[in-house]
Order: structure tokens, then sequence, then C-alpha cells
């Protein structure tokens, strides 16, 4: 079995790219921040073929596409990067589809549990994803078109060709310049003068760059970065590690068993602790393996949060892991000073596979 995407592009870049926007390393995960636009003159719609299934309607053939101009987008629900380029690709599905713009969304997976196509679709319709989205549980159609990041935007003219590739976020009006150019090919209709205003909320909003001094921090061994006292792999152990001092460090206390994906709390109580320097604060978390849910709270320097908790904690730090998603706990007031997060797992069972910031 061909390896994941993100343990091959993870290898890729342990290798030698240069360090990525929003603070990655060297040894970052995928491509998920440098926007950039390039052209290229292969067209992907053939790799639609290659797609274990199809979600938001009937398999989509590259055929049914003739005539049409299509952006196709490489995401995955649990990624923060691809929540947030969501509110784009509404906006401009609800203002060009009309004109012939088809979007088309593949949906690779980074974790196990967005390999399940139920999983999928209660997604899709939480985040209400109404375009037609392609499963690629098994990379297919990722490595027909040869990708590397979440997210990914293939801009597809009505002749077939790719017109242009955009990766990862930003770049938002030059991308909508280019839909318009390309229908304006097919219509001989002007582009408006305007681009689409859009507005993301809760955990889709763009990103305060500004005060975001964190990278994203893997949880399981596979790519989890150094951790005081060492990792115990596969095995329920009792941590107890002092909470972190610096920017990015990350500690476990309680009964826990560390996987190569996730970490799982294996007692009531358990507990993880994060140092951190941003607007926002994410976890990528799953119930018990059974489905069970499990309750959680949350501090910040030791306090309930207030007024800085995110959508998925109240007040008082508390809130509940009843599906594998990604999860939102603080959304911090100015001024953003360095902070120290903590989630403590009132039941056991829930896994927790990575932060993410924004």
């Amino acid at each position: 079995m061909n390896p994941s995407p993100s343990r091959r592009d993870w290898l890729k870049n342990a290798i030698g790219l240069a360090p990525l926007a929003l603070g990655a390393s060297l040894l970052a995960p995928p491509v998920r921040h440098a926007a950039g636009l390039s052209l290229t003159p292969t067209s992907p719609l053939n790799a639609l073929n290659k797609a274990s299934g199809w979600l938001n309607g009937p398999p989509v053939e590259p055929g049914d596409l003739r005539g049409k101009v299509v952006l196709l987008v490489v995401w995955t629900y649990s990624c923060v990067n691809s929540l947030r380029v969501l509110p784009y690709l509404r906006a401009w599905q609800e203002r060009y589809g009309g004109r012939g713009l088809a979007v088309i969304g593949v949906h690779s997976p980074e974790f196990g549990f967005e390999k399940d196509a139920g999983n999928v679709s209660r997604a899709l319709r939480e985040l209400d994803v109404g375009f037609p989205v392609a499963l690629d549980s098994r990379w297919r159609v990722w490595e027909a078109l040869d990708n590397n990041a979440w997210p990914a935007f293939y801009f597809i003219g009505a002749d077939g060709r790719v017109r242009g590739r955009a990766i990862g976020e930003g770049g938002y009006d030059r991308s909508e310049r280019l839909i318009q150019a390309l229908l304006s090919d097919v219509d001989g209709r002007p582009a408006p003068d305007q681009m689409t205003p859009v507005v993301g909320l809760g955990p889709e909003a763009a990103p305060d760059f500004a005060n975001l001094r964190t990278p994203e921090t893997y949880l399981g061994y596979d790519k989890a970065p150094a951790f005081p006292g060492g990792i115990h792999q596969d095995e329920r152990r009792l941590y107890r590690t002092a909470p972190p001092m610096r920017v990015g460090g990350w500690s476990l206390t309680g009964l826990w068993t560390v996987g190569a994906e996730s970490a799982l709390s294996a007692a009531p109580g358990a507990s993880i602790a994060y140092r951190f320097h941003a607007r926002d604060l994410h976890m990528v978390l799953a119930p018990a393996a059974d489905g069970r849910p499990a309750r959680y709270r949350i501090r910040i320097d030791g306090e309930p949060p207030g007024e800085d908790h995110g959508v998925d904690a109240d007040a008082a730090g508390l809130g509940v892991v009843t599906s594998p998603r990604m999860y939102q706990f603080v959304r911090q007031r100015r001024p953003i000073t360095d902070r120290t997060f903590e989630i403590e797992f009132l039941d056991a069972g829930a896994r927790a596979f990575v932060f993410t910031f924004g």
C-alpha cells in the first residue's frame, strides 16, 4: 500500500524543502499555507475516474464537464486550512454557477477516520458543503494529480486544460479573477468590477497572521515532536510531565496510550497541556472507537476561558467530543500573548490527533 499523502510529503519536506509560512518547520506535514499560481498544460479531469465514490450527487464523469469552467479542489474535512477556504468556494459557486462554473471537491483524507464515507457525509452537512465531492480514500486521485497539499485548487478551462493551480490559503482575488477570465472566454461577458465579498465565521475565519507564532503539532508518534521523557509507543502508560514553558511545547498527564496517529486518553482525568501564541487554538479529536462521547474541560493559564472560548467550549470550558472532526477551543480577544492551554478529558476513550492555530 502506498504511504498516505501526509506521510509522503512530511518525508519530502524533511529532506530539503524551505520552511513554510505560518511558522511550519522543515519537518512540517504537507504544504498547507503558501499561496501561489502556476500554469500547467495537463488536464486532471480524467483523475476523477479514480474516485472510490461520490457524495452530494451522482458520480461526475469528465464528459459531464465538457464546456464548463471547473474549479477542482483537493481538501480534507478536519484540516483547518481546508475549512478556511470553504466560504470562498460557497460564494464562488453561488455567484458563478449560473454562468457555467462547476466546483468539484476531491476529499483526500489525512487521518483514518476521514476515510469513512459516513463521517465525510456528516461533515458535508455540518459544513454546508453543497458541491459534488469525490471520495479519494486511497489517494488515487491525489496521486493522479501529483498533488502535494491541502487545500489545492486546479482551475480548468472549458477546453479541459488546466489554466492555473493555487496551493494553500490566500490569493483569493487572483483566483477569482482567473475564474472570471475563464468564464469570459466561454460567454464573452466582461468580468465584474468587484470581487465577491466573503466573511468566514467561527473556525472558517481567516487566521490572524500577525499573532500566529505557533506551528501545528501532531500527537501521534509518527509525527510528534520531541517530548519530555519520551513517548512509549502503543503502550498504556502513566505520564506525569510538567506543563510546557516554551511556545510550541506540550505535555501529557495521566493515563495515555500514544499510537502512530493519535494519543488515546486511557482513563478519566487524562490531560494535555500546550504553550501557544495565537488568536485561535484548535484540536482534531475523535470519540472512543465505539462512538461513546467523551466530555472535556479546558483551561487557559489554569482558569476557565471565559470570553476567550471558541465555538466548541463554553465560558466555563466544558464540552463533549461527539464526532471525529476539528474542534475550536480558543478565540482570544486582544492583547494576544503567550498562554498555556490545558484540556482534561473527563471520560476515557477520546483520541487527540493534532493542534492547529489561527
